[in-house]
């Protein structure tokens, strides 16, 4: 495969022989030709919707380290690239951040990326990423697009003659520059160099991409107080213990990635402060090590000697997963998470994640398995029952099965109730010091778990109890919100002579899916009475005065006032309420028998009149202000024709408003659409009304409620 091949060629790539290594050749060709300084091909795992990092280039793997094994469904750009079969790009770290702020938060560098999907017409086979530093433009030029475009069709053609061969890829060895170890002069070039160089009164030291010295001067090591044996080949924070801190491995990251002059002082202990300067190329480091007494001075704590920090590669997982975490809203997002994000990464085939309630064992969710009886009969287990999942849940201690003998040694009931899998990992999810619940990790093959996975685990474990206990809380209130909404309502509408009809309620999708908006549909003697209205605010207030002025009104129509008269007295009450909060309302009396309906408005919404032959108009309605405001208010009535297949739409203004729309526009939109689907059954109707908002986009959070009332007229 040539750097030069172009997208014609592609027929001709299909009949060249596979060989190996075809995804580093292929990842070469591509950055070359684009310029890219780093990248890397993902390959779809054949079982699962996986991505696996198949093979890297130009920086090390511990960079994209969150991200080696990624669903499908994650929000990455690989994974988008992929599942949307497109080219995605994002210009820098501030689009970084507004479009994927989990990898902004693990890399907050300058850079921009690209991610294109590996495919044919018929099969998706993964997808590539490159990078360039942060000087590249704003905007992909039509010459990289075109060549990354190219290159993976290329690429995609060579991985499906692999398939029809049955011959599978691997990943390959990564495409990262040799350390460069060994003494002065090779290194140098030439002697006369080195001697230049080990003259300087500052310290100078070459990494390789990896972070390891390939060349260190005499006044580096005298400043490191390191002898050059023991420098030469490491890792700079693994051989000096007082830089062995990820504030100062990030910085060398963010050189790296965005091909920037980077630089920091630190504390040699106990005193002496060193100031280091990173220039970066594509393939090291070279690092200028001075004092500097400048901040010599400064009141910063050392990091400590003897201890370990937590390496970055650690901390960028964290960080990552820590993010993700904090997207889930309820309990199922906080599993399908876990099942997208935390799976993979540590190749765990299948999840469960367990809670307690009323001393029983409760299943939250699970994933990844086929049968879904074998897990869900441990729902209302007792937590005195000795299964892994209670003793994890009631001691708060992780534990770990390498294989299915381990676990039916310690737990013999468990030979009676397989689940196909062969190890596992139980996590207790602790948060605020108590046990929330228990995240059961299944392998489908035996899985050793050595000491710093078991860590890292039982590290991640912590991150889920926290979002999980929010979730729990967040479900609670919602179904707290959803049963107090539902009471205050109609559970259901009375059927009348002459009068078909049909609700809806629709909460907004933000708070806590409660408002005051309402509906109601009375019998009365001979007639009927409707009424919809919405209450100012979407809180518990809002919603409790909605129910007070819901019922007002059925009890004055109860009594016999006229439209009029029900208006007023419930603008008294509001008032004598002293809630401070208004109300908007429409309140109607229907005769079917004589064909009309008298209606009274309070500052609502006109209703829209469907006539038989489909014609729609917006009732005009004489009305008075808003309930609540002033006593002396009168809200006159106005009577409508009302012939047998004529139908009335009421409805709040969460239907027609939203910001930025024109409310006539709106309106306008809506008689249209009851024009055209008018003639629907009632309940289809209603669904298509609040289903199909012309002002919302997909997506879109719904800032207000929406109350619809359909009332059809019968011969």
């Amino acid at each position: 495969m040539s750097d030069g091949q172009s997208s014609a060629q592609a027929p001709a790539a299909a009949r060249t022989p596979v060989g190996r290594p075809l995804l580093s050749l292929a990842l070469a060709s591509m950055m070359d030709e684009v310029h890219a300084h780093s990248g890397a091909v993902y390959l779809l795992a054949q079982d699962q919707p996986v991505l696996e990092m198949a093979v890297m280039a130009g920086l090390p793997r511990a960079f994209a380290a969150p991200w080696e094994r990624v669903g499908l469904s994650s929000p990455i750009p690989v994974a988008d690239a992929a599942r949307e079969r497109r080219l995605v790009w994002v210009g820098g770290e501030e689009e970084m951040a507004r479009h994927y702020p989990r990898i902004a938060v693990v890399l907050p560098y300058p850079f921009a990326l690209a991610a294109v999907p590996v495919a044919t017409e018929s099969t998706v086979y993964g997808a590539v990423f490159v990078t360039w530093p942060g000087g590249h433009p704003q905007e992909l030029s039509d010459r990289e697009r075109e060549g990354l475009t190219a290159a993976c069709g290329r690429l995609a053609v060579r991985l499906e003659r692999a398939a029809e061969h049955s011959i599978p890829p691997h990943p390959e060895t990564d495409l990262v520059a040799s350390p460069l170890v060994g003494g002065m002069a090779g290194t140098l070039g030439t002697v006369e160099a080195a001697r230049m160089v080990s003259r300087l009164p500052y310290g100078l030291v070459s990494l390789d991409l990896h972070g390891r010295i390939g060349f260190v001067n005499a006044a580096a090591a005298e400043l490191l107080n390191v002898p050059v044996s023991r420098l030469l080949g490491t890792q700079l924070w693994a051989s000096v213990p007082w830089l062995n801190d990820p504030v100062y491995e990030d910085r060398y990251r963010a050189a790296l990635m965005s091909q920037h002059t980077a630089s920091f002082v630190a504390l040699r202990p106990p005193g002496e402060w060193l100031s280091f300067r990173l220039y970066p190329s594509t393939t090291g480091l070279s690092v200028r090590i001075t004092r500097s007494r400048a901040v010599a001075e400064m009141n910063r704590a050392a990091p400590p000697p003897d201890g370990t920090p937590t390496r970055l590669v650690t901390m960028s997982q964290v960080l990552d997963l820590a993010s993700a975490l904090t997207e889930a809203v309820g309990v199922q997002d906080v599993v399908q998470l876990v099942a997208d994000e935390i799976a993979p990464a540590v190749g765990s085939q299948a999840l469960v994640v367990l809670g307690s309630r009323a001393n029983r064992l409760r299943v939250l969710g699970h994933r990844g398995y086929r049968d879904a009886a074998v897990v869900e009969r441990f729902d209302g287990m007792p937590l005195t029952e000795p299964t892994p999942g209670t003793q994890v849940l009631r001691t708060g201690v992780p534990a770990f099965f390498e294989s299915q003998d381990q676990l039916e040694r310690l737990y013999p009931a468990r030979v009676a109730t397989p689940d196909g899998f062969a190890a596992w990992a139980y996590l207790p999810l602790i948060a605020q010091g108590r046990p929330v619940g228990t995240c059961v990790l299944s392998y489908a093959e035996p899985h050793h778990f050595p000491t710093e996975e078991r860590a890292v685990m039982t590290s991640l474990a912590g991150l889920i109890a926290q979002a999980l206990e929010r979730a729990l809380l967040y479900d609670a209130k919602h179904r707290l919100a959803h049963g107090l909404q539902e009471a205050l309502l109609p559970h259901s509408l009375p059927s009348l002579p002459g009068i078909e009809a049909a609700a809806r309620y629709v909460p907004a999708t933000q708070g806590m899916d409660i408002g005051g908006d309402f509906y109601d549909l009375v019998r009365t003697q001979g007639m009927a009475a409707a009424v919809i209205g919405d209450v100012q605010g979407h809180n518990v207030t809002a919603a409790g005065l909605m129910g007070q002025v819901r019922t007002a009104v059925r009890a004055y129509t109860a009594v016999g006032q006229a439209p009029e008269e029900v208006m007023r007295s419930t603008n008294r009450l509001l008032l004598d309420l002293g809630a401070d909060l208004f109300a908007s309302c429409l309140y109607l009396r229907l005769d079917p028998a004589h064909g009309r309906a008298v209606m009274s408005r309070a500052g609502h919404p006109p209703p829209l009149l469907r006539r038989p032959d489909g014609r729609v108009r917006v009732l005009d309605l004489a009305g008075g202000p808003l309930l609540g405001i002033d006593a002396s208010a009168v809200y006159p009535t106005t009577e409508v024709a009302l012939a047998p297949g004529s139908l009335l739409v009421l409805y709040t203004d969460g239907l027609v408003e939203s910001p930025g729309t024109d409310f006539e526009e709106a309106l306008a939109g809506l008689g249209r659409r009851l024009a055209d689907a008018g003639d629907q059954p009632l309940d289809e109707l209603a669904d298509s009304l609040v289903r199909q908002e012309p002002h919302r986009t997909d997506g879109e959070e719904r800032l207000d409620d929406i109350a619809l009332l359909l009332l059809r007229a019968v011969g």
